[in-house]
Parts: C-alpha cells; sequence; structure tokens
C-alpha cells in the first residue's frame, strides 16, 4: 500500500526569505509551503547566517553535536520558526565558527576556503537534528552541491537510522560544483573507496555534486530543457558525460512562481492594478516608470526592461554590445541590476549619453522589480544559459512580453511569435550572438508598432497562462514515489 502522507527532510544552503543568493532560495522558500499544502510532513533546514536575526526565532532545548571526522564532534545550537504564510517548520542550525560571517558563501567575492567543511557540517547537521527531533524522513531532498553528501551519508556514516530514506538531489546551477581538497572523505567519514571518478573524484579532486548524482535516489533539475541541456558538453560543465550515464533517474521539473506576490490585479508595489480584463492600469504603471527613470514619458514607445544579474550568464555582454544600435531605435530600455564593474560602469554612462531613452537603477530593489514588469512592454533575458529562470514567468502575468535566447526554462515557458498564425507570448532566438539579438529585439519592436492586433492578443494569452508552485509540487511528489519504490526495490536485492 502506497503512503499517502510523505514526511521530508528537506536541506538547503539558502532559503527564501532568510537568506537568498539566487533561484534556490525561491524554490527552498516556496516547494516545502506547496507540499505541505498537499498534505505532506516537510521541515527545511539550514544555516541561521549571521544575517538572520536569532530575535525573530524561537531557540530549541539542548545542543547538536556533530561528527566532523578529523575534527572531532562539533556542537551547534538550534533555532526554529515556520515559513511565511505556512506550518511548514524550518530549522536553522546555528554555528559560529562556520554561519557566523557576513557572507553566505563568500565576503566581497573571495569564496570561504572552509566552504567544504562548513556545507558537510550543515548536511550531517540535518541528520543529527532529525534524530533529536524523532522525525524519520521518507525522503532526503538535497539541494546543489551544498547538500549533495547526503545521498552517500545516508548510506554511510548515517545508514542506521536513515536506511529507509529515498533521496533526491535537485540540481539548481550545474556551474556550481562544489569542487575541493580531496581530504574531506574524511571529514564525511564516508571512506576512501567512493574517492573514485565515478563517485566523487575530479582531478583528485573532490566534487560534492558529482558524488551526490552517482548515489542519489533521483537527480532532478529546474527544467526539462535544461535536463536535455546538461547532458551535452556546451551545458554540462564537465559532467556531462557523469549525467548522461545517470540519466535513467533524471528529472526535469519546471520551477513554479508566487502568484500571491506576482500578481497585477493585487500587487502594492505599482502604480495602478490592472488584469487581463483591463489592461488600462497598465499605461498608468508605464507612465510612472518613465517618470521615476526620467525617460520621455510617451504612451506610443515600446519600453523595454531588464531585471538580473549584470553577469556573463545573463547575457549582459550581448546588451552592452548591442545597446548603441538600439538607441539609434524609436525604443526606450531600463535596467535594473548590480554585477560585474564594467557592466554597471557601462550602462550608467550610457544612461549620461541617452538622457529620455535609457535608464538605470545600480543595485536591487524588489519594489522596482514589481514596477518594471508591470510598467514594461517588453522584458529582455537574453541568458547563455538558464536553468529555470522566473523573470520572464513573472513576465508574462503582467503582460509584458520576453524577449530570450531559446535555452533551459526560457524555452519551456516562451512560445515563440508565429506571424503566420499571429500567436505566441514571447520573442526568441537561438544562437547567442549580439546579431540575433538585436534583431530579435527589432522583431519584437515592429509588431509592437505595426501589428497591435497580435502584440494585444499575445498580451492576454501571456497573462492566462500558469506556472504555479501546485504544479511543481505534484510533479515533485511523482518523483518522489518513484524514488521510494527505487529505493524499496534495491532492498529487497
Amino acid at each position: 500500500m502506497v503512503k499517502k502522507q510523505l514526511n521530508i527532510l528537506f536541506v538547503a544552503s539558502e532559503v527564501v526569505p532568510f537568506a537568498k543568493t539566487g533561484g534556490l532560495a525561491d524554490v527552498s522558500g516556496a516547494l516545502p509551503k506547496a507540499l505541505k499544502e498537499r498534505g505532506h510532513n516537510v521541515i527545511v533546514v539550514m544555516p541561521r547566517y549571521y544575517q538572520i536575526d536569532k530575535g525573530t526565532l524561537t531557540h530549541v532545548e539542548g545542543s547538536l553535536g556533530v561528527p566532523m571526522g578529523p575534527m572531532g564532534e562539533l556542537w551547534a545550537g538550534v533555532y526554529t520558526t515556520t515559513l511565511p504564510e505556512s506550518d511548514a517548520s524550518i530549522y536553522f542550525i546555528d554555528h559560529e565558527q562556520f554561519f557566523g560571517r557576513r557572507g553566505l558563501y563568500d565576503d566581497n567575492g573571495e569564496s570561504y576556503s572552509d566552504n567544504d567543511n562548513r556545507f558537510i557540517f550543515l548536511s550531517k547537521a540535518a541528520f543529527q537534528l532529525s534524530k533529536m527531533l524523532g522525525f524519520s524522513p521518507d525522503i532526503i531532498h538535497a539541494n546543489d552541491w551544498h547538500t549533495a553528501a547526503m545521498p552517500l551519508l545516508a548510506r554511510t556514516r548515517f545508514v542506521h537510522d536513515f536506511a529507509n530514506a529515498a533521496t533526491v538531489l535537485t540540481i539548481h546551477n550545474l556551474q556550481h560544483q562544489g569542487n575541493f581538497f580531496k581530504g574531506g572523505i574524511d571529514v564525511m567519514e564516508v571512506g576512501w573507496e567512493h574517492f573514485n571518478p565515478m563517485e566523487f573524484e575530479s582531478f583528485d579532486r573532490l566534487n560534492l555534486l558529482k558524488g551526490g548524482i552517482a548515489h542519489a535516489d533521483a537527480v532532478t533539475t529546474v527544467s526539462k530543457r535544461y535536463a536535455q541541456e546538461i547532458q551535452t558538453p556546451e551545458f554540462g560543465f564537465g559532467l556531462q558525460d557523469h549525467i548522461r550515464a545517470h540519466a535513467s533517474k533524471l528529472f526535469g521539473i519546471l520551477n513554479g512562481v508566487d502568484y500571491d506576490e506576482w500578481n497585477p490585479s493585487v500587487d502594492s508595489h505599482i502604480a495602478k492594478s490592472f488584469d487581463v480584463g483591463d489592461m488600462e492600469g497598465k499605461l498608468a504603471c508605464k507612465r510612472a516608470l518613465q517618470n521615476h527613470f526620467g525617460l520621455a514619458v510617451r504612451d506610443d514607445v515600446p519600453l523595454i526592461g531588464f531585471v538580473g544579474r549584470f553577469a556573463e550568464q545573463k547575457g549582459i555582454g550581448l546588451i552592452a554590445g548591442v545597446l548603441d544600435g538600439l538607441m539609434q531605435q524609436d525604443l526606450q530600455i531600463i535596467m535594473l541590476g548590480t554585477g560585474e564593474k564594467w557592466a554597471e560602469h557601462y550602462f550608467s554612462e550610457a544612461a549620461g549619453r541617452y538622457s529620455g531613452k535609457f535608464g538605470i537603477h545600480v543595485g536591487y530593489s524588489d519594489a522596482l522589480a514589481h514596477q518594471i514588469e508591470a510598467g514594461c512592454d517588453l522584458f529582455l533575458m537574453p541568458s547563455l544559459f538558464e536553468p529555470c529562470g522566473l523573470n520572464q514567468i513573472y513576465s508574462l502575468r503582467y503582460g509584458t512580453l520576453p524577449i530570450v535566447r531559446a535555452t533551459g526554462g526560457l524555452d519551456d515557458t516562451i512560445e515563440n511569435f508565429n506571424e503566420a498564425h499571429r500567436n505566441g507570448n514571447g520573442f526568441k532566438f537561438e544562437i547567442p550572438t549580439q546579431e540575433a539579438l538585436y534583431y530579435t529585439v527589432l522583431w519584437a519592436v515592429s509588431i509592437y508598432y505595426n501589428d497591435k492586433n497580435a502584440f494585444a492578443a499575445m498580451q492576454e494569452k501571456a497573462m492566462q497562462m500558469h506556472f504555479g508552485w501546485d504544479d511543481a509540487a505534484a510533479e515533485y511528489e511523482k518523483v518522489y514515489r518513484y524514488a521510494i519504490a527505487k529505493r524499496h526495490v534495491e532492498q529487497l536485492q
């Protein structure tokens, strides 16, 4: 008989709203809530970084002893609360030596030299916490390299208490794999027989993500297209052959978005609410946005937005390469983001040269991100690779048509405009070149000016699309059932 309610131990290095550097935190804050709503018993475990005020948390009595091999047994405190708007519990591992620092993984771009020990500690602490709470998981859900040691730890160091638990590892971004000095094997206490090219060894170094892929009962990533791409040299970052060897247990599940937060009909950040049946408010949002950035306030010009990191992965070099050409056209562009210093300086200088047509905010503002999604006509996302992407999905809900490179989740969510049938929900290009980006933007702008009925129909279609966490959670549940069945079969052998 299939157990209906599952006990799920969900472990991640960052969780919204407590700590965030990227999409991992969004998933870790939303998926456990959606699983809880489906009737499962979920506990989330993360570090208590010192940016998280323990005064807002409840202290759990007692101390947690965590075995760390040659480092001996280290002790941690535990705090708890619930995820916002949910009764799913989240536990924070409090250890000053490892987590009492300014950054999550680095300080001013320089990675902490002991990141391997920090996150092996988190992984082991999650097992110890489960024992302390008397929580017996059916599923251990690890995320990215930070907790990728957990599938093997469940079969070795902690096998006596977790032999029946199935393990799932989610890859949010394959570029980051957790490559360290091989001595981490001793800290893991798993035995040197696991340091080989089929498991944790990579060029005589410890690769945590590689080992996690080998030992997890199931591996997921954050879109169907990305699950295919990471098996190729272009997107595999050296692990493509290893991933292909484990492709039978690899699943692509598109991330969901929180429509309670990203919804133009109830968004408190925007100038005027609107929805698919009444788009008048979108024009008010556009005017407010033009005013904010010091652009010419015009209803009749296409306003194009960008929100994201100024990083090569996000196609920022492509945008820089076409900006001067685009500024010769009758259009406006605004950008919100921070990242590589050359990009911050280049685009800031361009805002002076193209006053009234181009605006930039260096930094991040959640309110301004909402206002850009609401007020723009088109949204730029020319990523070189994009495991899932969320901004293009936000854009769809706000009737802001995305211009994207056809990669990862961008390809899965955006349907290219078909001029013959006059349908679609955005504009795509395949090859990541300046020329391809430039002419795709001009194509989108030409539809805006010359086929307003088709543009409005695309907006209507986009706003009615749904990518909720309820859909994603149902898919994860299927993977959990698969992993449990696979584990059961292996135990019988």
